[in-house]
């Protein structure tokens, strides 16, 4: 049976649950323990399938499809494994269980409550992942904040389990915030101290505290919060602002959070901490040998969690090609063929985001041309593989209103068209093309060069794709499809030959990028844009000279 640490959050939201859970998995991990983690949600949604980007960030989607919360984005970059549907719950797929049962006469005409129905059912899926002895620790993160009233039953259920489960075998790590006031040049524990009152009120008492700050917390200020919470000294950790988020877990090392963890668990077998992968990296990261900018085009730019994962597979793309990759945001709606090359200038590479709908299309579709026109290295997701297929369509092959049916019903020139399966669906959620599917590439093509494969699985969430009924035309044209599903035909990726880099893929590369293993496409890139800026500054450099000649 697998041991539990459950990670609270309180004072406010946003202070990085996600991170710590995940930091301190990857220490345990790193000292030999088969660990994962797994996050509960508070809200009713039954996934963040239907939610809003500029809501909730971006929609990480898993190996078997599911649709998920970010922070399983962050589980997967630090540990550098696979979750899956079980690693993330709502309170609407919890209450959805206990309905579907109600209604099926499971609970025999009982009364059915929050304690116990809805608690004994957060209770089994808290367990489900740990039950067939294939981890020794599992980490799960609590949504939301403590004294919400919608995590109390998250809440109760660990309360619960800390008296069902043995002592040894649960604990609880509860992150809070330590402020300092600039006018008073203090540190103030007081909101930590409510925070661990008012998760104390609920009958849980957390075994760790983790200490957000910005200042670091000398002796006083441990021992003070030590006393007046109810932990040992050495149960207070600090949590300094670091300049990544992969710095977090060796922070967290130097505080030794994993070995306190480890007595509170009672493990006695476990090794010396394997990171030196993961401090190659850090270093490589921290001391760039040149710096490439790349410009991403999307809808949702003014919140940055939105392109979470593409963010931070130019991060682990960037280290590998030692280059500090330096992202620049442009809305896709305000781009406009007057003003395309004063938005674009300046860039080595050019990344055209996912997304849904109408809004900033055409400004997608300019700045494909652009950077098709000009040489500049191209890089489309999903909905930017559909742009640079509609811009070739109209400026290429001459269908002046080539468009996808997603925005144009009524087009002549259905380029991108909705998938079959698709067509008789009318709910939303969880009915898209979601999980890993294969992939065949051509040999030969850029997409052979950068996975050095031809048969490739990477992740989908789409509902609309490349019309066949137009592939000859297209290849005729020059445009080579160099991946497709054997099964369906689908075209995954396209590429143009005459070009320094020109690729755009219907499925979503960024979703298994990790520190150990970055996206094969994100490094080739980078890499392109690389290369793009040395050839750039080496043509600068000749025509300086000359005028100085």
């Amino acid at each position: 049976m697998a041991k539990y640490i459950f990670v609270t959050g309180g004072v406010t939201s946003s202070l990085g649950k996600g991170i710590i859970a995940a930091s301190l998995a990857k220490l345990l991990q790193a000292r030999g323990l088969r660990v994962t983690i797994q996050k509960f949600d508070p809200y009713i949604n039954v996934d963040p399938g239907t939610l809003n980007p500029y809501e909730h960030g971006e929609c990480f989607v898993t190996e078997d499809g599911a649709e998920t919360d970010l922070d399983l984005g962050h589980y997967e970059r630090f540990l550098n494994i696979h979750t899956s549907q079980k690693n993330n719950v709502t309170t609407g797929r919890i209450y959805q269980t206990v309905i579907n049962k109600e209604r099926a006469g499971d609970f025999l005409g009982k009364t059915v409550q929050v304690v116990p129905h809805i608690t004994d059912e957060i209770k089994r899926r808290m367990q489900l992942i740990g039950k067939d002895g294939q981890y020794d620790i599992v980490l799960t993160e609590l949504g939301g904040t403590v004294g919400d009233i919608e995590s109390l039953p998250f809440i109760e259920a660990v309360r619960q389990l800390q008296w069902e489960l043995p002592e040894e075998d649960v604990m609880v790590v509860h992150l809070t915030l330590v402020p300092y006031l600039r006018a008073a040049k203090e540190l103030k524990t007081k909101p930590t101290q409510h925070s661990v009152k008012m998760l104390s009120e609920t009958g849980v008492h957390p075994d760790v505290i983790v200490c957000r700050t910005e200042e670091p917390l000398n002796n006083d200020i441990k021992r003070k919060i030590a006393l007046f919470c109810n932990v040992k000294v050495d149960a207070v950790i600090e949590a300094m602002d670091a300049s990544t988020i992969y710095e977090v877990p060796l922070l967290m090392l130097r505080e030794k959070l994993d070995l306190y963890c480890l007595k509170k668990l009672n493990i006695k077998e476990f090794g010396e901490p394997h990171l030196d992968k993961w401090k190659l990296f850090l270093d490589k990261l921290k001391y760039p040998k040149a710096k490439v900018t790349i410009g991403l085009i999307g809808k949702y730019v003014e919140l940055q969690d939105a392109y979470k994962s593409i963010l931070e597979s130019f991060i682990h793309a960037g280290a590998i090609n030692e280059v500090k990759v330096q992202v620049v945001n442009v809305h896709s709606e305000f781009i406009t063929k007057e003003n395309v090359a004063e938005k674009l200038e300046g860039l080595d590479g050019l990344l055209v985001a996912p997304g849904f709908g109408l809004r900033g299309i055409e400004g997608k579709i300019i700045a494909v041309q652009y950077a098709r026109e000009q040489g500049l290295p191209f890089f489309g997701i999903c909905l930017g593989m559909q742009m640079a297929v509609i811009e070739y369509g109209r400026n290429v092959l001459g269908l002046t209103d080539a468009h996808s049916t997603e925005m144009d019903a009524n087009t002549s020139h259905a380029v991108i068209n909705m998938m079959e399966e698709q067509k008789k669906i009318k709910m939303m959620g969880g009915t898209m093309r979601l999980g890993a599917y294969p992939c065949d590439i051509v040999e030969g093509s850029l997409a052979h060069k950068v996975y050095g494969d031809v048969q490739i699985t990477e992740r989908h969430r789409h509902r609309y794709e490349f019309n066949n009924d137009y592939l000859d035309m297209y290849e005729k044209a020059g445009m080579v499809m160099s991946g497709k599903n054997a099964d369906t035909g689908l075209v995954e990726i396209i590429e143009l030959p005459n070009h320094p880099f020109f690729i755009g893929v219907q499925y979503h590369p960024e979703l298994k990028s990790t520190v150990e293993r970055p996206a094969p496409l994100f490094v080739g890139f980078i890499g392109a844009a690389k290369k793009y800026n040395e050839t750039k500054s080496a043509l600068i450099s000749s025509l300086l000279q000359r005028e100085m000649a």
